[in-house]
């Protein structure tokens, strides 16, 4: 096994997890199988418990895991599943080490940091880098291991020891050290300023762990003097020397490792020269300038109460992403905090109330994400009540499903006092209840969570239809309440229709409004296994819904694990060159519209 650990120097937030997954990518690309492990030095067990505003999201595995968003990064780029155990928290470890000291595993010892925090850290690694996570048999060779926070930081100090320890007994041959840093340009001087990189490589080779390749974070290009100043004082070589510079999306960071030669510094380090190939990343280089080039948007209103920051949505966003993209359409997603549709919002802040409407009013589709509690849920209920009554595409993802079906029953069943039991307790007409297997008492991990068969009770419903007409599709779970079977045949009998369900026939998973051009909920999480090239279902059918595409894609589905279908294409291939007369604005367009297919994207024109 051959490990690739990056770490992050200078300040959070640089990218180590699209850095780490586009090496992945990149050694992918080279014929080898590779696999991923995160450590997050918090001393949570899991990230289940903690704030979208504290963490960003909190990304849920097959497994039932709920962990760090930059496993979704690792299961989007390298499209593998990964397990709970490739998440090590400060936690997890500390909770292993104190159940064995409770057996008396340790045969009387003194429990220590080192050797048994570091210890445990090290088998971690090892046990859970021989779990293949690509569906084929026997261990990937290679492991790439991100290390969550900055050199420096206290909590992470154990893990740095433990690596260190690590590196010196696998051997150099089998070990590689990736460390992103910053390198600022002050506006003052205006030139790229090499002291903090200095000081991150400094203090890390202070800690036992000397980087072999230096990922330089900058806006621009790094120029050959900072290179070479970097090379002198980080004792790195020039050609091991990369720059993640700004780009216009981030399928471009492995073109840029590539185009940087980061695979032939990997390959050497890690003594993979008669195994590895050359790279091929032509998808990724078309999906990449297909991405640059769309020019026709689709406005999508995300109604929900965490729009402050983008990483609580993070797959969410992404999964809107690759589904406009499959249907040549540019994303543009209107963020609507949904307390800001509400009555009070308008006595208080009318202005904040009236831009709040106008976004909803003027988008092309509308979206209400999962989340917990009551703050902001007669918004989102205002949100499904306008996309319901004004034939407006909608999804609604578990609370947004669930936010949906009291709308439903207030609006159309004359139910005014309709309600969650996570909202109003004591409600007469609970329409949205806790489970029965769900805990009171505690928090984390106690939810239905991971991957649920849910089973379509009508085959031609939409839903099914974008599944590529299945019977059952496998999706992840992550809520305490349901909606109250006892209630079903009542909605059923008002107009809603309860399309998909779970294996007993009691828990619904799936709803529609038939006479809707696209009214959609669910309760599991279709965001969490979108890939690019291999958008969710569901939110393809959102997409091409709101931009006039439905009919064409539902006449043409495709099941879930597969690429998206081919639009109509025309007779016969057809070069355009970017500056014949605007004829690249009108294949755009043709291709939104779904009247031409792009084959090709190169430097030279596009091929449809």
């Amino acid at each position: 096994m051959k490990y690739v650990l990056v770490t992050g120097g200078v300040v959070s937030g640089l990218g180590k997890g699209v850095t780490a997954s586009s090496i992945g990518v990149l050694l992918k690309a080279c014929g080898l199988r590779v696999t991923s492990i995160k450590i997050d030095p918090y001393l949570n067990t899991d990230a289940g418990t903690m704030s979208p505003f504290e963490h960003g999201e909190v990304f849920v595995l097959d497994d039932g895991g709920e962990v760090d968003l930059d496993l979704g990064n690792y299961e989007r780029f390298l499209d593998i599943k990964l397990t709970r155990d490739n998440n090590i928290t400060t936690g997890k470890i500390y909770q292993s080490v104190i159940d064995k000291e409770r057996r008396g595993d340790y045969l009387g010892k003194t429990v220590q940091v080192v050797p048994h925090i570091t210890g445990e850290i090290q088998e971690w690694i090892e046990r859970v880098a021989m779990i293949p996570v690509d569906g084929n048999e026997g261990p990937a060779d290679v492991c790439v291991i991100e290390l969550g926070g900055t050199i420096g930081d206290i909590e992470s100090m154990p893990f740095i020891e433990a690596l260190g320890q690590f590196s010196y007994r696998v051997g150099p041959g089998n070990f590689c050290l990736v460390h992103v840093s910053l390198v600022p340009v002050l506006n003052v001087v205006g030139e790229q300023k090499t002291k903090p990189t200095q000081h991150s490589v400094r203090g890390l080779r202070g800690l036992g762990l000397t980087p072999n390749i230096l990922a330089c974070r900058s806006a621009k290009p790094l120029e050959e003097n900072v290179k070479e100043k970097l090379s002198q004082f980080c004792h790195v070589p020039v050609p091991n020397i990369v720059t993640l510079h700004d780009v216009t999306n981030i399928w471009h960071i492995p073109l840029l490792l590539k185009k940087q030669k980061a695979h032939e510094a990997l390959i050497k380090i890690l003594q993979l020269q008669g195994v590895a190939k050359e790279p091929r990343l032509d998808e990724w280089t078309r999906r990449a300038e297909i991405c640059d080039t769309l020019q026709d948007p689709v406005r999508i209103a995300m109604v929900g109460k965490y729009t402050g920051l983008s990483d609580a949505y993070l797959s969410v966003l992404k999964a809107l992403l690759h589904a406009a993209v499959a249907c040549q359409r540019k994303l543009v997603v209107d963020w609507i905090a949904s307390p800001d549709l509400e009555e009070t919002t308008e006595k208080e802040a009318p202005e904040v109330h009236k831009k709040a409407w106008g976004l909803l009013k003027a988008a092309n589709g509308i979206l209400v994400p999962g989340g917990f509690g009551d703050r902001g849920v007669q918004g989102k209920i205002l949100a499904a009540k306008y996309a319901r009554e004004n034939k407006v595409p909608y999804l609604g993802i578990c609370l947004g499903m669930q936010i949906a079906v009291i709308e439903f029953a207030r609006s159309v069943m004359k139910l005014p006092y309709a309600n969650s039991t996570e909202f109003a307790p004591d409600t007469k007409t609970p329409c949205i209840i806790f489970m029965p297997e769900g805990s009171k008492t505690h928090m984390g991990a106690t939810m239905r969570l991971g991957s649920r068969t849910t089973y379509f009770e009508v085959p031609n419903c939409k839903a099914a239809k974008l599944y590529g007409n299945v019977n059952f599709v496998d999706e992840r779970h992550r809520h305490r309440y349901e909606v109250n079977p006892d209630m079903v045949p009542e909605f059923e009998k008002a107009g809603l229709a309860f399309v998909g369900k779970d294996e007993t026939g009691k828990r619904m998973e799936v709803i529609e409004l038939p006479d809707h051009p696209y009214f959609i909920g669910v309760q599991f999480h279709p965001e969490f296994k979108s890939r690019p090239g291999k958008p969710s279902a569901l939110f393809l059918g959102l997409i091409a819904a709101s931009s006039g595409q439905l009919n064409t894609l539902l006449r043409t589905p495709f099941a879930s694990d597969a690429a998206p279908p081919r639009l109509p294409s025309m007779n016969g291939p057809v070069t355009l060159k970017p500056h014949q007369n605007g004829n690249l604005k009108k294949l755009t367009n043709g291709l939104a519209n779904g009247n031409y297919h792009a084959n090709s994207i190169n430097g030279n024109g596009v091929h449809v």
